[in-house]
């Protein structure tokens, strides 16, 4: 009784804190666009291991592993390992585009984990021409440069489960650096809050509000006065120093699992995202929030193979006649398992199918032992 009372509590202390969240982030949007544009740190949106992105990243509330630290902090609780690593690298337009993830989970004590996420998307080896004509006219293609343009996120995480049977909470704290060469940069930092609860066997649900303080990015820039010659010549604006605000998302899921026969189980999950942004151009196109669901569903053998599909990304494209067509980008994936290591696969792509190229994405992840007990053993999949 006393359980079910502290449940009730929460959840209306739940509800009003969405209602007070979501009348700020309407007042956010009176914040100029320049500093609030739509797609900031869009970087930390693409998502981390393939078991996710095989069932188009609708994990948040049935995410268990080291990945939960980037998903939902507070899925981090189920995290048993002595360590949990994982690990993932893709390329993307054609391999232009290097994208990079490191994850480690740690369970503190019986009620507690940390985590740490290293993600990084980057294009390197970009030409600068800048200077490839000097000052009387002539090219000169010794002056031809390559530079970086690299996006940095580093999460510290925490969760923690509560008194509430079932019920976890987590957070991250996360630190954002960017830089284009040695002509930009900036330095980022924000706030994520997650929370989790298995109602029984079946039955999970998870919410987490991304940048939930709202990130500030503060930019600064080295031009040289040669760079802002050409910048006027051309006709482009010199950039200045300033601020670019990324504002809050909250994402809700719900996932339904159940045994078929023996060992054979099947799991399926619909995540909604709740951009705060402004009108985006997905399915449900409101303003200052627009809401974009994706669903996904996981078919697997115990701990040693899954099956996974997923619909999301809808989006609308003009016709030729002027009508509108609704569009969805399908994901597929597979994951098997050994001992304490387990390889997962997805064919994804991060934009519209029908303007990205998909691409095969691999992740690792695999978890220590306690030293003191090596005997122990470990899960692989998740069971």
């Amino acid at each position: 009784m006393q359980q079910q009372l502290l449940l009730n509590l929460l959840i209306t202390k739940m509800k009003k804190f969405i209602l007070i969240s979501i009348a700020a982030f309407t007042a956010l949007q009176g914040y100029s666009q320049d500093i609030t544009p739509k797609y900031s740190n869009e970087f930390l949106s693409i998502g981390v291991g393939a078991s996710a992105l095989g069932k188009s990243n609708a994990v948040v509330a049935g995410v268990d592993d080291v990945t939960s630290s980037y998903w939902n902090p507070a899925g981090l609780t189920d995290v048993k390992d002595f360590l949990q690593i994982g690990a993932m690298h893709a390329e993307y337009f054609a391999g232009i585009a290097k994208y990079d993830y490191i994850g480690l989970a740690k369970p503190i004590d019986e009620n507690s984990t940390a985590g740490f996420t290293f993600i990084r998307f980057g294009v390197d080896d970009i030409p600068n021409t800048t200077q490839l004509i000097d000052a009387q006219g002539r090219i000169d293609y010794d002056k031809i440069t390559t530079f970086t343009a690299g996006d940095y996120g580093f999460l510290f995480s925490y969760a923690r489960q509560m008194p509430i049977e079932g019920l976890s909470v987590g957070g991250n704290f996360k630190v954002i650096y960017r830089h284009v060469g040695s002509f930009a940069k900036s330095w980022g930092f924000g706030l994520d809050a997650g929370i989790n609860y298995k109602l029984n066997d079946h039955w999970r649900f998870g919410g987490v509000i991304r940048d939930v303080t709202s990130t500030f990015n503060a930019w600064s820039f080295n031009l040289d006065d040669a760079m802002i010659e050409t910048f006027q010549a051309t006709g482009n604006d010199i950039p200045e120093n300033g601020l670019e605000l990324t504002v809050p998302k909250i994402i809700l899921g719900a996932q339904y699992k159940t045994n078929i026969v023996k060992d054979f189980y099947v799991s399926s999950e619909i995540n909604f995202d709740l951009n705060t942004d402004g009108r985006r151009n997905v399915l449900i196109r409101t303003s200052p929030i627009s809401i974009d669901p994706h669903m996904g569903i996981e078919l697997g053998y115990g701990k040693w193979v899954a099956l996974r599909a997923g619909f999301g990304n809808f989006q609308f494209i003009k016709n030729s006649d002027l009508t509108e067509s609704l569009t969805f980008q399908p994901n597929i994936g597979i994951g098997v398992g050994f001992k304490n290591i387990s390889i997962d696969y997805a064919f994804t792509d991060i934009g519209d199918a029908s303007v990205a190229l998909y691409s095969h994405i691999f992740s690792l992840k695999f978890g220590l032992s306690d030293p003191k007990n090596k005997d122990e053993g470990t899960p692989s999949l998740d069971e």
